[in-house]
């Protein structure tokens, strides 16, 4: 099946927003097995709207549209979507009922060009958007099935996976069952990993297996698309593969699925009954941000200090023999954190100082990480230089400081040698 999506709005095509949506879309697309062939942006315009319908009626076979469907003037995929299929616009009685109701609960009367958002194509299909007021629907142009959705992300999100991607699988006559796992891993680049797996999809001699991966630094998702006559045949046939993606990547595999670095730290803190004092230099706080969130994190979180002056950094633990002209060392690290976790009265601490190079601004410049673990008992640290800059840096630090910590909690060697260190 030849897949097109098609954006709008003159924000988009302007560049003054991040078209996320577009990615996201086809990314999700992909993991089902299913390839978009074509991608097209088109401003706010009825003429280049209407050229970019009819276009993409004559190559595709499912075209998915998204924006457009708010109540404004710039809005106008319905009408253009009428205009190319050849019908007229009517009014969708129950869609308007329910966006009367949606304003009525939130203590609101509807406008009046909301009323906009229920005139759809007299043959279109409905497709609902249980959080939002704009319905999505679908309809025939040319050769082309179209589905339009919403550009509010959560909207579009939602209406794609439950009932968008069902509804081309049926189309495509995909009669089998799909499964995506997903492994996340800290520290490999993504050439090291495809060579560590290389061979893992000839397990399933059917080719019912595919692997594939999506860097996003400092993390790199590996995934394995499975496809089965049902979901027992799908588990049969993942099983030896994920048991074998799991071998060759070890203990860089930091989480799966929907599993997150932090949210397994937490996890792992809260089933010891734990508690967290946090300190770091330049990451703007990223690691307490990233923790701090979650759900039963006030519970384990108990202090994070952040901050670039190294004087008040040892203010702050209580670490007044240590000078602050004094470099930066695992002995410092290991001291500030035993101080912050003594004072904190936290079970665990975490440090992560850094010392930037002059002139890090440079890509190929690095900082190095002092990185430190305390507890009653003991105390473990270890050194990184992590190149790539400025920001390379920040990300790379609270990714190692958090990876660290979870080998830590897991019982996993705390040192080991990732492909974004410098000797």
């Amino acid at each position: 099946m030849r897949i097109e999506i098609l954006c709008t709005g003159d924000e988009v095509l302007t560049g003054k927003i991040v078209n996320s949506n577009f990615s996201y879309m086809s990314q999700k697309l992909e993991d089902v097995g299913l390839s978009v062939v074509w991608g097209t942006t088109v401003g706010d315009d009825r003429e280049s709207l209407l050229t970019a319908f009819r276009l993409a009626s004559e190559r595709a076979d499912a075209v998915i549209v998204n924006g457009g469907l708010g109540p404004t003037v710039d809005d106008l995929s319905q009408e253009i979507a009428a205009q190319a299929a050849g019908v007229p616009l009517v009014l969708h009685e129950e869609w308007l009922a329910r966006m009367e109701d949606f304003f009525a609960r939130r203590s609101r009367v509807m406008p009046p060009n909301n009323r906009k958002q229920a005139m759809l194509p007299e043959t279109a299909e409905f497709i609902d958007n249980p959080i939002g007021t704009a319905c999505g629907f679908s309809l025939d142009i040319g050769k082309a099935r179209f589905f339009f959705t919403p550009g509010v992300p959560r909207e579009l999100r939602r209406m794609l996976e439950e009932q968008i991607i069902p509804r081309l699988l049926a189309r495509a006559g995909t009669q089998t069952a799909i499964h995506l796992k997903r492994f996340h891993s800290y520290g490999l680049g993504e050439s090291h990993v495809d060579s560590l797996l290389a061979g893992v999809e000839d397990l399933v001699a059917d080719g019912s297996v595919k692997l594939g991966f999506r860097a996003h630094y400092p993390q790199l998702e590996t995934k394995l698309t499975v496809r089965g006559a049902d979901m027992d045949d799908v588990q049969r046939k993942l099983a030896p593969v994920q048991a074998e993606v799991r071998k060759r990547l070890g203990n860089f595999i930091l989480g799966e699925d929907e599993q997150t670095l932090e949210g397994v730290v937490l996890s792992e803190l809260t089933a010891r009954e734990g508690s967290l004092a946090l300190v770091e230099t330049f990451t703007s706080g990223l690691i307490a941000a990233r923790l701090g969130p979650l759900p039963g994190a006030e519970k384990v979180l108990r202090r994070a200090i952040v901050t670039r002056d190294r004087h008040q950094l040892y203010d702050a633990v209580g670490l007044y023999q240590i000078p602050s002209t004094q470099e930066l060392s695992l002995e410092v690290a290991e001291a500030v954190a035993n101080a912050a976790r003594i004072k904190s009265g936290a079970t665990h601490a975490l440090a992560v100082l850094i010392d930037l190079d002059e002139g890090a601004d440079r890509i190929d410049l690095a900082g190095t990480v002092w990185l430190a673990i305390a507890t009653e008992g003991e105390t473990v640290s270890r050194r990184s230089r992590i190149v790539g800059g400025r920001e390379w840096v920040r990300l790379g630090a609270a990714e190692l400081g958090l990876d660290c910590f979870r080998r830590y909690l897991q019982g996993l060697p705390v040192v080991e040698r990732i492909d974004f260190e410098k000797v």
